[in-house]
């Protein structure tokens, strides 16, 4: 469904930072950018699937990186331990707590997750579906 999620970023060796520890325990990968007269930005990827794709970017039009009020970006995790594992690892990469993980039966039963913002502000979200069978 998507291709890619961008969020833009203040400080791009903080945030690589931040997620490469909340996103290693999800099984993703930073990779390299290919330049294209874009500003800086790093990404990270599933290494068996090209897409879709998550960026950490500076801002195009050169202004500061502002979170945006009611964004947020989920991360789909292969289980609870998982998200309390990325959840933990974004927490001591610099995150700020927006909902210690456990289960949120309200969503759905099996719907397990954490919330926490980057060091820009940026809401994250981490889950694990047990409501759904995904492969």
């Amino acid at each position: 469904m998507f291709s890619h999620v961008t969020v833009g970023v203040g400080d791009l060796e903080r945030a690589a930072r931040f997620y490469d520890a909340l996103l290693a325990p999800l099984g993703l990968c930073q990779r390299d950018v290919t330049e294209d007269d874009g500003p800086p930005a790093r990404c990270w990827i599933d290494p068996a699937c090209p897409l879709p794709r998550f960026y950490t970017y500076s801002p195009f039009n050169r202004q500061p990186a502002s979170a945006g009020n009611g964004s947020m970006v989920a991360f789909l995790a292969a289980s609870p331990g998982a998200v309390d594992a990325a959840y933990a690892a974004g927490m001591a990469a610099g995150g700020a707590d927006e909902g210690r993980p456990g289960e949120r039966l309200h969503y759905g039963k099996g719907y397990y997750g954490a919330y926490l913002r980057d060091p820009d502000g940026n809401k994250i979200h981490i889950v694990h579906r047990g409501d759904l069978d995904l492969p």
